[in-house]
């Protein structure tokens, strides 16, 4: 028995939703990147941040992006480097806070990122599919 014509509808959906995943994400960030020169970790990072009012707790940025500790906080080096973010040593933990630089620099991305957003899925989907797969999305991402 081959792999395919033991696929099941399980693994069929998971295999089409990895594909449609993968494909819309380098779509979307190739445009991004492209008109804003910003890399997907960054924009990740800055996103968040500002989400949360500026700033948070470094273990709290990592679970929330789902990031391993030390992949965020070599990127957060990087980050603040660059200036786009600032870290405090607390005596519980760090917290990263977004700076002026940062905020500019996610204000220039979003557009980009809300343009290709909307051409590459919204407009592809319609009004009733694109609300849909919101529900999805959002039932899916409720932790068990």
């Amino acid at each position: 028995m081959s792999v395919e014509s033991s696929t099941d509808e399980a693994t069929e959906l998971w295999l089409q939703w990895l594909r449609a995943h993968q494909a819309l994400r380098a779509v979307i960030l190739s445009d991004v990147t492209g008109q804003s020169g910003i890399a997907e970790q960054d924009l990740t990072v800055l996103i968040h941040l500002s989400k949360a009012g500026g700033e948070l707790r470094q273990n709290a940025l990592a679970s929330t992006i789902s990031w391993d500790r030390t992949r965020l906080s070599h990127l957060l080096t990087r980050m603040e480097g660059r200036g786009l973010i600032t870290r405090t040593k607390l005596t519980n933990g760090v917290q990263v806070t977004l700076t002026a630089l940062g905020r500019d620099t996610l204000e220039q991305a979003m557009p980009h990122l809300s343009d290709a957003a909307r051409r590459h899925l919204l407009d592809r989907l319609g009004r009733q599919d694109a609300a849909a797969l919101h529900r999805i999305l959002k039932a899916l991402c409720v932790p068990r």
